[in-house]
């Protein structure tokens, strides 16, 4: 029989391989759970007991004490963000905008941002001042001009935003309008304002049409009348009746018309000089 030394010998080598393996994996975690990366195109603020450091963290492996230490990263790659803005044009249009946002972190803003804002810097100071902007620039024009002048408007907003922005940290690239929505009554009326438009210029040119054709029936009547014209004053330059009677002796096919009266043509023979 085996005694109870023995089990207990055996007891104490197994507890002794489980109390290794936890501590080997006690080691491991807090070994991996020190070490963060930073990835290209990304900054981190590493905060001790809640106190973000002051220097920014870039790209590369480095380590922080687990527990005590932990690390917020943040992208300064290019983004894009979406907003819908809704505004009043000066004459008191209600606009719905739908605004795209080019933007990027400064690389040493990162710990600022942070400490100032937080890492949804986004919804707390980046859509509002979009949302300000658009109401500010919107207000300089007519409902009509933000859509004939619409360049000038995203201009604006534009350089509103940067305005706002770059003191925080954060860069704007671009801005795009992507669509301006007016009220139905505002869309109905340009639309009949447009096909005003179009149906006073298809009378515009449909007039110029008869203006050009009676040109033309003008031009032509009087080319007509300056070929007669011609034609008269050569017959009289010819001899008048005589060059008449001889254009149509010339072209006289031969046979006399069959007359009961009248005179027979070109039988004028100079009767009047008697022998």
């Amino acid at each position: 029989m085996i005694s109870n030394k023995m089990i207990s010998k055996q007891k104490s080598k197994y507890s002794g391989l489980i109390t290794k393996i936890v501590i080997t994996f006690l080691v491991l975690g807090l070994l991996f759970s020190s070490i963060y990366i930073v990835n290209a195109g990304e900054r981190a603020v590493l905060i001790t007991l809640g106190n973000p450091s002051d220097s920014v963290i870039t790209e590369g492996i480095h380590f922080k004490i687990p527990i005590i230490q932990k690390v917020r990263i943040f992208d300064i790659k290019t983004q894009k963000d979406e907003v819908d803005a809704s505004s009043a044009s000066s004459d008191l249009q209600t606009v719905s905008a739908k605004i795209a946002i080019n933007y990027h972190l400064e690389s040493s803003s990162a710990t600022r941002i942070y400490k100032e804002v937080g890492v949804d810097y986004i919804n707390r100071i980046l859509n509002p001042a979009v949302q300000e902007s658009v109401k500010a620039s919107t207000a300089q024009y007519t409902a009509e001009e933000l859509i004939t002048k619409r360049e000038l408007v995203r201009e604006e907003i534009k350089r509103l935003l940067i305005e706002k922005m770059q003191p925080r940290g954060i860069v704007i690239e671009d801005v795009l309008i992507i669509n301006f929505d007016f009220s139905e009554s505002f869309n109905s009326a340009i639309e009949a304002k447009v096909t005003a438009e179009q149906n006073a210029l298809q009378a515009k040119n449909k007039l110029l049409q008869i203006e050009y054709e009676a040109q033309q029936r003008i031009t032509q009547a009087q080319g007509e009348a300056e070929a007669i014209r011609i034609q008269v004053e050569a017959i009289r330059v010819q001899g008048g009746d005589q060059y008449v009677n001889l254009q149509a002796i010339t072209k006289w096919n031969g046979v006399l018309p069959q007359v009961t009266g009248g005179a027979i043509p070109f039988l004028n023979l100079g009767m009047n000089n008697t022998i």
